[in-house]
């Protein structure tokens, strides 16, 4: 399967189980698609998804990962021992902790695509 092709299927399979979104027509250019599918997946409830699902949505973000590129943290300098500072997508780096902003909360952002710290997908 392509990476369009599982980026379709993600897009069909979100839009099939939430009713609200029937009339939504999927853009042809893959920008547009890949806007939808951000969408979708940051207004989906938790819930459980079929196995079908996840491994066609763990193929497409793999590739997105790696079309991106991977900071690994020892290329970073630190700013005190054992401190680094480092703005990118949070998803492409390799670390073993990460601070996050977050609201009041600790439940993070509620605006779909917003272009958010915690809310990197597919920036």
């Amino acid at each position: 399967m392509t990476q369009a092709e599982r980026r379709q299927f993600l897009i069909r399979a979100l839009l099939l189980e939430s009713p609200r979104c029937g009339s939504v027509q999927i853009p042809s250019d893959a920008n547009g698609q890949r806007q939808l599918l951000r969408g979708l997946m940051n207004v989906r409830m938790p819930g459980p998804a079929p196995e079908e699902f996840l491994a066609v949505q763990d193929a497409y973000l793999r590739e997105e990962i790696e079309q991106k590129g991977v900071t690994d943290w020892r290329s970073l300098t630190p700013v005190e021992p054992g401190i680094f500072l480092w703005r990118g997508d949070i998803t492409t780096l390799r670390c073993g902790a990460i601070v996050n902003a977050a609201n009041s909360g600790m439940t993070g952002c509620y605006v779909p695509c917003h272009a958010c710290i915690d809310n990197p997908m597919l920036n």
